[in-house]
C-alpha cells in the first residue's frame, strides 16, 4: 500500500504543480516512509500523521505519542477489532440481524436455548470474535440446532438474511464514501426455531474468497444511496472514525438496508478514487491540527503542552 500511496502522491504533485505554487506545497508537505515497529518511534520521526491498519502489534510503550498523530483514535479502532463490541454498536440504532455472543465453550443444550431466547433463525452465520487477521474471514453456515456443536467460541452467531447473493461494501474515507458491489452467499430457506432439516451439514467458508471481486464459489449464485448516506453519517458519529468499511446487504423480503459487519481500515479494493481521497483527508486533518496549534499559541503565548 505504501508504494501505491507514493505513486498517487507523485501523480498529484505533477497534476497540481501545473496550477502554480500549490504544487510546491504538495512537494514539501508529503514525505512517506515505513515505520519499523521493532524500533522506538521517536528517533524515526517526527511524524505529522500515521496511516496504518491496526493489527496484532500495538505499541503500548509509546501509546500517548501514537494517539496524537493517528488518523483515527486508537480506542475507537481497537473497539472494531472485537465483533462483540462492533455488533453492540450495530444493534443500537442501525438495522442489523439478530445475533448472539458465545463467550466460551458450553454444553450444547445451553447454546441451543440461548439461540431460541435471542430469537435467531436458521441458518446462522458463525464468525470469530476477533475481527482482524486471516482467521477473521473463516466463517461457517449452520443449518440446525444439532450443528451448533460445530462452533468454536468465542464467536458470534448471526441470523442469515437472504439478500440475493449481492454484498454492498461501503468504504469510508473522511467525509466521502464509496459503494462497491461484490458477490455474496446465495439465498437459503429460512426457518424460525429448530425446524430446518437436521441432516444438512455445516458449511465452512472463507468470506474473503466468497466476496472478493474475482471470486468464484459454490455459495455464490449466478442502491439505496440516501439510506447509505444516512447510515454512514450515523456510523461516523458512533465510531468516531474516518477510515472504515461497512458490509451492507438488502433483505430481499423487506428491502431493508441491513449492516452485517463493520471493518477497520479495509482493503479499499475496487475504489479507484481511494488514494486521492486519502490524501485529501490527511490534508484536512493536518490543516485542522495546524489551525488548532496556531490558535493555542495565540491564546496562551506558546505551544500546547506535549507538542
Amino acid at each position: 500500500m505504501l508504494r501505491n500511496i507514493r505513486k498517487i502522491i507523485e501523480s498529484q504533485i505533477y497534476h497540481i504543480g501545473c496550477k502554480g505554487c500549490k504544487g510546491v506545497y504538495f512537494i514539501l508537505f508529503f514525505h512517506l516512509w515505513q515505520i519499523d515497529l521493532a524500533q522506538p518511534l521517536a528517533p524515526q520521526g517526527p511524524f505529522d500523521a500515521i496511516v496504518h491498519k491496526l493489527s496484532d502489534v500495538i505499541v503500548e510503550a509509546e501509546h500517548d505519542m501514537i494517539c496524537e498523530i493517528l488518523l483515527d483514535p486508537l480506542p475507537a479502532m481497537t473497539r472494531l477489532l472485537d465483533r462483540f463490541a462492533s455488533y453492540r454498536i450495530m444493534n443500537w440504532r442501525i438495522c442489523s440481524p439478530p445475533y448472539l455472543e458465545v463467550h466460551r465453550a458450553s454444553d450444547l443444550p445451553s447454546i441451543q436455548q440461548a439461540v431460541m431466547a435471542q430469537g435467531l433463525s436458521f441458518p446462522l452465520i458463525c464468525k470469530t470474535r476477533v475481527a482482524h487477521g486471516s482467521l477473521s474471514h473463516e466463517m461457517s453456515l449452520i443449518f440446525s440446532a444439532g450443528s451448533l456443536a460445530d462452533i468454536h467460541p468465542p464467536c458470534v452467531l448471526q441470523s442469515f438474511v437472504n439478500h440475493g447473493a449481492v454484498l454492498h461494501k461501503v468504504f469510508v474515507v473522511g467525509d466521502k464514501h464509496f459503494c462497491v458491489e461484490r458477490p455474496s452467499l446465495k439465498n437459503f430457506p429460512s426457518r424460525s426455531g429448530f425446524s430446518l432439516p437436521p441432516d444438512r451439514k455445516t458449511i465452512f467458508f472463507n468470506s474473503h474468497q466468497v466476496s472478493k471481486p474475482e471470486s468464484s464459489s459454490d455459495l455464490t449464485s449466478t442502491s439505496q444511496s440516501s439510506a447509505v448516506d444516512a447510515l454512514v453519517r450515523e456510523l461516523r458519529v458512533q465510531l468516531g472514525m474516518a477510515l472504515f468499511g461497512v458490509d451492507v446487504i438488502i433483505n430481499i423480503h423487506t428491502h431493508t438496508l441491513t449492516v452485517i459487519d463493520i471493518n477497520i481500515f479495509p482493503g479499499y479494493e475496487g475504489v479507484p478514487q481511494f488514494f486521492s481521497s486519502l490524501l485529501n483527508h490527511i490534508e484536512s486533518v493536518l490543516d485542522k491540527q495546524t489551525s488548532t496549534t496556531s490558535s493555542l499559541k495565540t491564546t496562551t503565548g506558546g505551544p500546547p503542552a506535549g507538542l
